[in-house]
């Protein structure tokens, strides 16, 4: 059971209701600080990551200067996110092809930037859609959970999710509503107990109305 288009664009309308400010909860002020913040966030949390690129930001946050930091002081530093050596090695080498390849300054097309080692689809959508004003769906664990528990989508796969948000949400929408379901996924629809009680979404949720009615 999925939701229409119409229910779908209710649910949407009553989330920017409750989230009229929902924006990147990561802390950047260039493309690039955003590319390297969401490598960092894999497996990490938004409050970790920004706690950890005020200290990285601050001796390098150009691919130059990132090319210039030697990798164990890389490691060091970015060592709370998790996973620090393989993303040491990626953001290194992304640094450094951005420089080599891209004239030192990051793609602005998806294609483009999934060609950067450590860059994902998801991670290309986060950066063309923040950072350069492009309309894109990146489905993170809080967009697949959510859009699949509401019944926006029935989809297996983070890609079969991304292209089912596309065809349901206005194309104007795709960031917002990426945003949207990110805030709703991390403060009342959690992953091992939603909070069905203060969620204004039950009237249109396929989960509410199978589980908890």
């Amino acid at each position: 059971m999925k939701l229409t288009k119409k229910q779908t664009m209710e649910v949407i309308e009553q989330l920017l209701e409750l989230y009229p400010d929902a924006s990147p909860e990561l802390d950047f002020r260039t493309p690039y600080e955003l590319l390297i913040a969401v490598i960092l966030s894999a497996q990490c949390t938004d409050v970790r990551v920004n706690m950890v690129t005020k200290v990285l930001f601050e001796k390098a946050n150009t691919p130059a200067l990132m090319c210039q930091l030697e990798i164990e002081e890389l490691e060091r530093i970015i060592k709370p996110c998790g996973l620090y050596k393989n993303k040491s090695k990626n953001i290194w080498a992304t640094s450094e092809m951005i420089m080599n390849d891209f004239n030192g300054a990051v793609p602005e097309s998806i294609e483009l930037l999934m060609t950067l080692p450590g860059v994902g689809k998801k991670t290309a959508n986060v950066v063309v859609s923040n950072a350069f004003g492009i309309p894109a769906i990146a489905v993170d664990t809080h967009v697949f959970r959510v859009s699949n528990r509401i019944g926006i989508v029935s989809a297996k796969t983070v890609e079969d999710t991304e292209n089912q948000l596309m065809k349901k949400i206005d194309r104007a929408l795709w960031t917002k509503s990426h945003h949207l379901l990110i805030f709703h996924g991390r403060r009342v629809c959690k992953a091992r107990k939603p909070l069905c009680e203060a969620c204004p979404l039950t009237s249109n949720c396929v989960y509410y109305k199978r589980s908890v009615l």
